[in-house]
């Protein structure tokens, strides 16, 4: 599978090692320019490339990671993603810590704005939940694997990133649609921050 990465943070890179590893293709992308990422690409190898944003979003799935305040301008510099699942890795923090705000959407939770944003997508909430060291590190312990919460309104897109992250060593849980699943691992949620092994 080709996966793209909306982003090139700690996040984007973790989730890259972790499909590169199991022989996806990932193309990554930021705001500076294909150009800027080029250390990156040459540490992560043959597998890796850097791209525009829209050469990301055309990729078979695709990985939303970039900070909130820029989730609107890159929505709007991307083709209609008809059909394409994204996963929504982002946290509606209107401003970051020391002094964390949370963005005001009124009654939408995070991805349910994302999903409004990208018209035709197929968003699943996913790696919001988890700090970006917990999601590069090995998920399997010897106590079982580390859980990936997940939610989404599109069964099939939801089984694909179940899929996904199950490769990586993660052990998935459907929380259900993004309007009552992402409310519980959006900011503020219970299960926000929350490390959880599923024994196996």
């Amino acid at each position: 599978m080709k996966i793209g990465m909306l982003g090139a943070g700690t996040v984007a890179q973790a989730l890259a090692r972790h499909a590169i590893r199991q022989g996806h293709e990932v193309v990554l992308s930021n705001s500076r320019g294909p150009a800027s990422l080029t250390p990156l690409v040459r540490e992560l190898g043959l597998l890796a490339r850097a791209g525009t944003p829209a050469e990301a979003a055309a990729a078979d799935l695709v990985v939303l990671a970039v900070g909130w305040p820029r989730v609107p301008e890159v929505a709007a510099s991307l083709p209609r993603l008809d059909g394409t699942v994204v996963v929504d890795a982002t946290n509606q923090f209107a401003s970051l810590p020391p002094n964390p705000r949370i963005a005001d959407l009124g009654d939408l939770t995070g991805s349910e704005y994302v999903a409004s944003l990208l018209p035709g997508a197929r968003v699943v909430k996913a790696f919001n939940a988890l700090f970006a060291q917990y999601i590069a590190a090995d998920p399997r312990h010897a106590a079982g694997r580390q859980v990936l919460f997940l939610a989404g309104d599109d069964p099939d897109a939801k089984r694909t990133v179940e899929r996904l992250a199950d490769s990586f060593g993660f052990a998935p849980v459907d929380l259900g649609p993004l309007r009552e699943g992402g409310r519980l691992i959006q900011l503020g949620g219970p299960l926000s921050g929350l490390h959880v092994l599923k024994q196996d």
